[in-house]
């Protein structure tokens, strides 16, 4: 399908852009599924990302066949293994927010093509993996993060993959209500994880050092307007690293090119693309000849660590660039464009959440 790229002159042009999508598809295996790169393993989580990446670069013979290798082997509870390796699962414990996030991607396919008759062939998908996160449910905070091998659901949930979830729940309200068959219960799901990022992330484990614990609440969707601006400027100069881009912890030297791209995305969810565009040029220097990017840079070694091209890296910077230059149809789903608004909960609607998933009654 021809559609526009991404073009941002004197930073990244579409010739770029395509360049970085082919770097993606050339990763790909025969069955359809996007690897971190060559030779490693995938996750459910990146393998979508990747996918999106290659609907933007307009290739949509490849987004299909990723989103085919999701249908194909999604599991009769609706999850996929944390890692997988070819046709083996190298790690059969399954991560709630990356079960979710096939509905960010379904609905990002929706948006970029118009393509009905994807949707309607993906949603049984979103639906078993959506319901498979809200029944993890958990009262100390959101979604519980993991269910291991064994099948015992964590007691505990992450602030990144609870605000990441959010944003995936919204996606499948979004396709819920486009095939008319509306989810009252997801609706009530959004509303408690929205209010756990927010009101209660200390419930949550302690990833605090991490960036995406950071932005994430904003690019989730759970933090708007003042309060997004303000939770961003507290923590700016512990992570952003002028020049350079962000730190993906804060008490390490090491800037990556996906974790700043993820940014460059909060940003221009909050309208603020002056900081976003510039935050994009500064990773550009992670660029290699082949259109890859490498995961990121550490010093005063001032050198590329790991030497690896990540898929989800790639595909980072080629949803921001989107973003950025508003190309595609699609552009606007981190600002939220065509998603529904979010259930606000007061204390009242918070102490009845936990009575109710505790047991007791309301």
């Amino acid at each position: 399908m021809t559609r526009a790229l991404p073009h941002l002159p004197g930073t990244l042009t579409a010739t770029q852009v395509r360049a970085t999508g082919e770097h993606i598809a050339e990763q790909q295996l025969p069955n359809g599924l996007i690897p971190w790169f060559d030779g490693y393993h995938a996750d459910p989580w990146d393998h979508i990302e990747a996918a999106m990446a290659l609907t933007v670069c307009g290739l949509d013979k490849e987004a299909r066949r990723a989103y085919e290798w999701s249908a194909q082997n999604q599991q009769r509870d609706g999850t996929w293994p944390m890692e997988i390796i070819g046709h083996t699962a190298r790690d059969a414990s399954v991560d709630t927010n990356q079960v979710a996030y096939v509905a960010v991607g379904v609905w990002h396919y929706w948006q970029s093509t118009g393509r009905r008759h994807i949707v309607d062939e993906m949603w049984p998908v979103v639906r078993r993996a959506i319901d498979f996160v809200v029944d993890c449910r958990i009262p100390s905070g959101g979604i519980a993060w993991a269910r291991d091998q064994s099948g015992v659901v964590s007691d505990s949930s992450l602030l990144t993959g609870n605000a990441c979830i959010l944003l995936s729940l919204r996606c499948a309200i979004a396709l819920a209500d486009l095939v008319g068959e509306s989810q009252p219960d997801w609706e009530l799901c959004a509303g408690q994880v929205a209010h756990a990022v927010a009101v209660h992330p200390d419930e949550m484990q302690d990833k605090s050092r991490y960036s995406m614990d950071w932005y994430y609440p904003v690019l989730g969707g759970a933090l708007r307007g003042a309060d997004a601006r303000d939770h961003l400027h507290r923590r700016w100069t512990d992570f952003v690293v002028p020049g350079r881009g962000i730190r993906c912890v804060n008490d390490a030297p090491w800037v990556t090119a996906a974790e700043t791209c993820e940014l460059v995305l909060t940003l221009t969810s909050i309208g603020d693309d002056d900081r976003a565009l510039s935050l994009f040029r500064d990773v550009q220097f992670l660029r290699a000849d082949d259109g890859g990017y490498w995961t990121g840079w550490v010093w005063p070694e001032e050198t590329i660590w790991p030497a690896e091209r990540s898929t989800w890296t790639g595909a980072a910077v080629v949803l921001a660039a989107d973003a950025l230059a508003q190309a595609t149809p699609g552009h606007g789903l981190f600002r939220g464009d065509g998603l529904p608004r979010v259930v606000e909960m007061g204390a009242d609607d918070c102490d009845r959440r936990c009575d109710a998933l505790m047991g007791e009654p309301t």
